[in-house]
């Protein structure tokens, strides 16, 4: 009898040891499933690649039926070793998926049916993480259609935020690791915005540093810019440049536009610049040729003066191509919600336009205060928020803060040539311009823009020359 009970406790205890490992098997599946249901099996027409992508929505508001969608492009190699890098495009109302991902820096760009794979993405120096907010844009969606009706920085921000925390609670092998929020344009407002929420909310993300590319940053000083800028480019004359400068400056205009009156006066002297400047220039990158099939949506931008993102549209018209197909739909978990299609920029949502006046300037301040990295970039051809206002913004706020130069302004380098300008104040906020870009600098510079991006997660100063090479002057 004791071998039999003796027999059949081991077989008891055996039989809880194997119902305690599936159960054990089945929680630490649990915990991996929650990002494994995100996981992209391969993205239609994308090169063989060893690195995994993730893509789904975080719910923001049960009630409301809230949801923001984002993509996640893990490190080429070693993503455990690499910092976390959020990246938020502007607009207000565009998408970071759109833009940033496909056309600017993400691991490929649609070409015909196919992906090339992008020899300059930023996720080979990081884990990528691009979201579409606010709810409205791109795939993101709110239910409830009023919430549509008037968004702002703040929501955005507090939108965002939520966003964060149940994406670290999904993916929690990130929650430790470095983490920096870079944007572009509009962003200017949702990078520090938000970046400001954490510190305030005393949330327990690692926050490094901000990136901000053409950021605005103040209504006047960054929309004023455009008028020298515009003239010392040739685009336009000497009488118009007077009249831009004495008669109606750009950002009186800009406000007139947005509260839907110009004064004829106004009216005459953006007349008298759009007709020199042609509608075969691409404000945002004053130096590139236009696609010329877009020419005609390119010219309405121009014309009623909208600061949405905009880039080559040969490349954006073939990203919304494929991000409206229904089998990339499908690998990408994504769905379409009171939309009939996926756009760049948002159709239904109503952004509180009178945000653009908000300065975030002394938001820059306080994250330094803080002891969080900021770096403002600009392309330097775009003439939509131009490096000049940038640059005057941040040598003002460094002034204000008290901080000394500790790199002075001096040309940067890559790949043997000079690939801008930079300056650094207190080791802790820089200004930096990348040469021969556009207002999505990536997207034109891409080696530059990443070698930008690579000292700026390494807390490295920008390369300086190499001695050894005398250039040749023809």
């Amino acid at each position: 009898t004791h071998t039999h009970t003796h027999t059949h406790t081991t077989m008891v205890s055996q039989a809880w040891m194997i119902i305690a490992t599936i159960y054990a098997i089945q929680m630490c599946s649990t915990v991996v499933s929650l990002s494994e249901a995100d996981k992209i099996v391969g993205l239609p027409g994308q090169p063989q690649v060893s690195f995994q992508q993730f893509a789904g929505y975080i719910t923001i508001d049960e009630k409301q039926n809230r949801a923001l969608f984002y993509y996640l492009a893990e490190a080429e190699t070693n993503p455990a070793s690499k910092p976390l890098v959020l990246w938020l495009n502007g607009g207000p109302g565009c998408s970071s998926i759109g833009a940033g991902a496909f056309c600017e820096h993400g691991p490929f760009k649609p070409s015909g049916d196919v992906l090339l794979k992008n020899e300059y993405s930023w996720n080979k120096e990081a884990n990528m993480l691009y979201l579409e907010s606010p709810a409205g844009v791109g795939f993101s969606y709110s239910a409830n259609k009023s919430f549509y009706a008037s968004v702002n920085d703040e929501m955005t921000a507090q939108d965002n935020l939520v966003f964060l925390e149940r994406w670290f609670d999904k993916f929690p092998e990130y929650k430790n690791r470095d983490f920096f929020i870079t944007g572009e344009s509009y962003g200017g407002h949702y990078v520090p915005q938000l970046a400001h929420l954490i510190i305030q909310s005393k949330v327990k993300f690692n926050l490094k540093g901000i990136a901000i590319g053409n950021p605005l940053l103040e209504f006047n000083t960054d929309f004023n810019a455009r008028a020298e800028f515009s003239w010392s480019h040739g685009l336009i004359s000497d009488a118009t440049y007077e009249s831009f400068t004495s008669v109606c400056n750009y950002s009186q205009i800009r406000r007139q536009f947005q509260s839907g009156s110009l004064t004829p006066v106004c009216s005459g002297v953006i007349k008298q610049a759009s007709r020199e400047i042609s509608k075969f220039i691409d404000a945002y990158d004053v130096t590139l040729d236009v696609c010329l099939s877009s020419v005609v949506s390119q010219s309405k931008v121009l014309n009623r003066l909208q600061d949405s993102e905009k880039i080559d549209v040969c490349v954006e018209d073939k990203t919304v191509t494929y991000l409206n197909r229904e089998d990339v739909q499908k690998v990408l978990h994504a769905r379409l919600v009171g939309v009939t299609e996926w756009s760049v920029c948002s159709d239904v949502l109503h952004y509180d336009m009178e945000n653009l006046e908000v300065p975030t300037i002394p938001i820059l301040g306080s994250l330094v205060k803080s002891g969080i990295r900021v770096l403002a970039y600009s392309g330097d051809q775009d003439s939509v928020i131009p490096l000049t206002g940038t640059r005057m913004l941040v040598n003002g706020l460094a002034k204000e803060l008290g901080l000394n130069t500790t790199v002075p302004y001096r040309a940067w380098f890559e790949s043997r040539q000079v690939a801008g300008w930079t300056q650094v104040y207190g080791d802790i906020l820089s200004f930096a311009t990348i040469r021969g870009a556009s207002h999505e600098a990536p997207f034109s510079q891409p080696e530059r823009s990443l070698a930008l991006f690579n000292a700026f997660l390494g807390g490295k100063p920008l390369p300086e020359e190499i001695l050894s090479i005398t250039p040749i002057h023809v």
